[in-house]
């Protein structure tokens, strides 16, 4: 399984990396203990989007296909991202439970099937992905993270992924007041099982936090410092982030920040 995820994450062109990761054999075996060399290429990626820095990422208003394709190439490039995340942090930390890699096979199978689902309607719109520029901060905190599998649980899944909770009710109902029904339905879809992926990084961030002997709420703040992760800004998809396994005392500290 593990070296699968490497391979996947090495392929470049979007959906054949998508296609190889929804297509990979359900219980694969799995080294947990393996270590792997590092190659070069990692991520694959395509030539397009061409990614610039996230303020010059272009927008168009809702109204128009245009638009309401230039918010969906966003996300898609957001489920592109996701994809490469798990993948990574399967082949990269080495010597955690089966379940871990499972779980985050589990992640990288349904970001596939959501990254397939916006791109075959980018297509329908004229504008497959590639098509406008894009940024990559995700990325950039998988860079950062790369040697501490705490700090990645806390400040992907559970910082920048979670994001997705607080803002993607509101971008389902503009696509839906749009008339854009499938973006709709492809939302919901994206929505329901990212609070699945959301509570998987909890998980694992808390049980790390509990093998390095760490408070795992007062060692969040620790590690946003540590590696410069986004500042949290409200407002916040509190029933969503409970669904996702935030604790109320996170919460309360969260609408403190």
């Amino acid at each position: 399984m593990r070296a699968a995820a490497l391979q996947a994450l090495l392929i470049c062109d979007a959906d054949d990396k998508s296609r190889f990761v929804l297509n990979l054999p359900e219980n694969m075996p799995c080294d947990t203990a393996q270590q792997f060399a590092c190659p070069e290429g990692i991520p694959g990626r395509p030539a397009k989007p061409e990614l610039v820095a996230p303020g010059k990422v272009g927008r168009r208003a809702m109204h128009t296909v245009e638009g309401r394709a230039v918010l969906l190439h966003a996300l898609a490039h957001i489920e592109m991202n996701a994809i490469n995340l798990a993948l990574d942090i399967i082949w990269r930390f080495a010597d955690m439970p089966p379940a871990f890699y499972t779980d985050w096979m589990k992640v990288a199978r349904e970001e596939a099937k959501h990254f397939s689902l916006l791109n075959a309607h980018l297509r329908d719109l004229g504008f497959p992905y590639g098509s406008f520029s894009a940024h990559n901060s995700l990325w950039e905190m998988a860079e950062k993270t790369k040697a501490d599998l705490t700090a990645r649980l806390a400040l992907v899944p559970r910082t920048m992924e979670a994001r997705g909770l607080d803002v993607t009710p509101g971008l389902m109902q503009k696509l839906v007041q749009a008339g854009d029904l499938r973006a709709g339905e492809i939302m919901q879809t994206i929505y329901d099982e990212e609070i699945g992926h959301v509570e998987i990084g909890n998980r694992w961030y808390n049980y790390q936090c509990r093998k390095e002997g760490h408070d795992a709420l007062a060692y969040y703040p620790v590690l946003s410092e540590r590696y410069k992760a986004p500042r949290l800004r409200g407002p916040f998809n509190l029933e969503g982030r409970r669904q996702a396994g935030f604790t109320e005392s996170e919460l309360v500290w969260l609408q403190g920040q």
